[in-house]
């Protein structure tokens, strides 16, 4: 999956990059498994924006993804990779061999013609999945449930994975990208590999108008503002924020925890803030 660059024919080209698509087998999507997708600009089910710059961008229809693999002892075949406009990674679309079909992530590695299969008793192969009681340690895993039969929650953007370093009881240690190391319960499922198109992080969107077209919308930095509208504006030409930084209602906005949860705090064995 390597980056096409262009020539400079202009400013915005001069240092855009972008995927070649050349993992990609089909451009039509499987329409049954389509939804329509309407966009909240940001704004919450009272209409008011609680997330800022958001809006407009090419239209969507959301790809029905199978995040649980609950479909036990049943082999797949990965008949097509395609691009999902919703997310980083690739999708695959599976034929079961009941008929059935379904989109999964793609994981690196993982090509049309591949056989796949979800279970206690399938091996641990890159795009099988698998309860963590099933897994070998020192795996590699991604799309992994926290609750289970919840579906995976965690570890689904390209090219991220975790490693399960250990299993104590009813529990199990997972390395996730971030650094954190966290106890999940063994009886939740993982699908085997890394998540595929690796060089996503590595694409340089050249412009602001192909942000545009992601639903991003104009940022204002709050340091050009007047001492009305953001805690850093106001002073004489350039002028530095003369505090720690904070956002536009006064709350900080860099090194501050915010993390308040009972629930699964408790389930931290290593936090992804502590110095190594």
């Amino acid at each position: 999956m390597p980056l096409r660059s262009y020539k400079a024919t202009s400013p915005g080209r001069r240092f855009m990059t972008r995927s070649t698509f050349e993992e990609i087998t089909t451009d039509k999507p499987h329409k049954p498994l389509l939804e329509p997708k309407k966009r909240g600009s940001g704004r919450n089910h009272q209409g008011r924006m609680t997330v800022r710059h958001r809006g407009g961008g090419e239209k969507r229809n959301y790809r029905r993804i199978d995040f649980k693999r609950d479909k036990w002892g049943v082999p797949a075949k990965l008949a097509t990779i395609e691009y999902d406009p919703n997310r980083s990674a690739r999708i695959g679309l599976l034929h079961y061999a009941d008929g059935e079909k379904r989109y999964i992530l793609v994981p690196h590695g993982l090509k049309v013609g591949d056989t796949v299969v979800a279970g206690p008793d399938a091996e641990a192969r890159v795009g099988n999945a698998l309860p963590l009681s099933s897994v070998p340690l020192g795996t590699q895993l991604h799309n992994i449930e926290l609750v289970p039969g919840k579906g995976g929650q965690i570890v689904r953007s390209a090219g991220a994975s975790a490693q399960l370093l250990a299993k104590e009881g009813a529990t199990a240690q997972i390395r996730l990208p971030s650094g954190e190391v966290r106890r999940v319960d063994t009886r939740c499922m993982a699908t085997v590999g890394q998540v595929g198109n690796l060089d996503h992080e590595n694409q340089s969107i050249g412009k602001a108008g192909r942000a545009r077209h992601m639903g991003q919308r104009p940022e204002v930095r709050g340091v050009v503002m007047n001492p009305r509208d953001h805690p850093h504006g106001g002073g004489e030409g350039k002028s530095p924020t003369g505090m720690p930084p904070k956002t536009p209602w006064g709350k900080p906005a860099m090194g501050h925890r915010t993390r308040r949860n009972k629930t699964t705090g408790r389930l931290i064995v290593r936090s992804r803030h502590r110095k190594s």
